[in-house]
């Protein structure tokens, strides 16, 4: 499926963009826009998943389950 893409105008922070620049090695705003979308959902996501800590039992022998692996 192609990728859906949207033009628009951000005003953003220079000394904010140039560090960003610097930490990621990307070449343009686009990529590091895309970047930080991508960055933040991946942290949303995180974070959901670490609410369900704990509230898993699971029993199970992970030795078991590693008997006859391929690493």
């Amino acid at each position: 499926m192609p990728q859906q893409t949207i033009r628009t105008n951000i005003v953003l922070d220079k000394q904010l963009l140039e560090e960003a620049f610097r930490e990621t090695g990307l070449k343009t705003r686009r990529e590091l826009v895309d970047h930080a979308l991508r960055e933040l959902l991946r942290h949303k996501h995180q974070r959901k998943l670490l609410a369900f800590k704990g509230s898993v039992e699971w029993t199970g022998d992970l030795d078991a389950m590693r008997e006859g692996r391929v690493l």
